[in-house]
C-alpha cells in the first residue's frame, strides 16, 4: 500500500513521507475502522481507508490511466447501436418487467490510442443499459455469445448509425457451428448446478431455468435456419409456466433432455459453417477504427 499523506511519529516528526510504501498487517471489519500498516523500518501505524491506495492504482495514476479517461457520461454519446433485449424482446414481459438495452459504442480514436485506453463495457445500472466497445462486441459475437447475438437479431432497434447498419447487414458472418458448443455447454453446466441446488436446498430459481430452456430453443432454431430467434413464439406459455414454478422439475428435466437431443440432430445437419467469418469481422473493425478519427459519429 502507498500512504497519501505524511506519517508522523512522536508528535510532529515525519517518520514517513507521502508516497511511502507499507504492508497491511491487519485489516478492519469495515471502512469506518483503521488499517494497521507496517513500514520497512518496522514502524506500525493505524491509517484510515482514505489515507491509503493500492500500489497498482498509485502507479496507474502516474501513467495517466486515472486522469486521461473521458467522463463516463460522454462515452454514452458514442453509442452506435442500441437495441432492446430481455423479456420485452422475448415476448415474456409482465407488468413489472424492466426494459433492458444493450448495444455497441465506438470510442473516439484519440482515447483509444491514449494511455488510458477504453473500457470494454459501459453500464448505466439505473437505466438497465450496457454497451460493449466495438472490438469486444465483435469478439464475443464471433464466439457465439448468446447475449451479443441477440443484439444483432433483436427486432427492437432504437438507435443505429450507418456503421451499425453495416454490422447488422453482415450479422450472418458471426454465425457458425460454435452456437452448438456455446449454448449447449452453458446450459449443461447451469443445470448441473441447479441439480445440486435441488439436492441441497430443495429449490431453484425458476426464472433462470426458464431462460436456460429458452436458450436451448434458440440455439436449435439458429442451427436449423441460420437466424437467431429472439421472440419465443409458440413456446411462450410453456416458458411462462416454468417461470411461475407451475411445471414440475421432472417435466422440465425431461423437456431439457429432449431439447439436447434435438440440438445434437440440428448440429449434425446444420448448414452453418464450422467457424465464423473472422476476416470480414476484422475488416469491419479496421474500417471502424479509421472512421473513429473523424469528428462525426459514423
Amino acid at each position: 500500500m502507498v500512504v497519501l499523506q505524511p506519517v508522523t511519529a512522536g508528535g510532529t516528526r515525519v517518520a514517513h513521507p507521502a508516497g511511502a510504501v507499507g504492508v497491511i498487517v491487519k485489516s478492519p471489519v469495515d471502512r469506518q475502522h483503521a488499517y494497521r500498516v507496517r513500514f520497512t523500518d518496522g514502524v506500525e501505524v493505524s491509517l484510515q481507508h482514505e489515507q491509503l491506495v493500492r500500489l497498482a492504482d498509485y502507479k496507474d495514476a502516474g501513467t495517466g490511466a486515472a486522469y486521461l479517461q473521458l467522463p463516463h457520461e460522454q462515452l454514452f454519446d458514442r453509442v452506435i447501436l442500441r437495441v432492446v433485449i430481455g423479456s420485452q424482446a422475448y415476448g415474456l414481459m409482465g407488468e413489472s418487467s424492466d426494459i433492458d438495452r444493450r448495444g455497441i459504442y465506438l470510442p473516439p480514436a484519440e482515447l483509444h490510442w491514449s494511455l488510458a485506453g477504453v473500457p470494454e463495457q459501459i453500464e448505466n445500472e439505473a437505466a438497465q443499459e450496457a454497451y460493449w466497445e466495438l472490438q469486444k462486441f465483435l469478439v464475443l459475437a464471433l464466439k457465439a455469445n448468446p447475449n451479443v447475438l441477440e443484439c444483432l437479431y433483436s427486432p427492437l432497434v432504437e438507435t443505429a448509425t450507418p456503421l451499425a447498419h453495416e454490422i447488422l447487414a453482415m450479422r450472418e458472418a458471426f454465425l457458425s457451428q460454435l452456437v452448438y458448443q456455446t449454448y449447449n455447454g452453458y446450459v449443461m453446466s447451469q443445470f448441473k448446478k441447479m441439480q445440486a441446488d435441488i439436492r441441497n436446498h430443495g429449490q431453484v430459481k425458476w426464472k433462470h431455468v426458464m431462460h436456460l430452456i429458452r436458450l436451448l430453443l434458440a440455439g436449435i432454431e439458429t442451427l436449423r435456419t441460420g437466424v437467431v430467434p429472439v421472440h419465443v413464439g409458440a413456446h411462450r406459455d410453456a416458458l411462462l409456466a416454468i417461470r411461475a414454478g407451475q411445471m414440475p422439475w421432472d417435466e422440465v428435466e425431461s423437456w431439457r433432455r429432449s431439447l439436447h437431443r434435438e440440438f445434437d440432430d440440428a448440429y449434425n445437419t446444420t448448414s452453418l459453417p464450422p467457424k465464423p467469418d473472422y476476416a470480414r469481422a476484422s475488416a469491419l473493425l479496421v474500417r471502424a477504427r479509421q472512421l473513429a478519427t473523424g469528428a462525426e459519429l459514423p
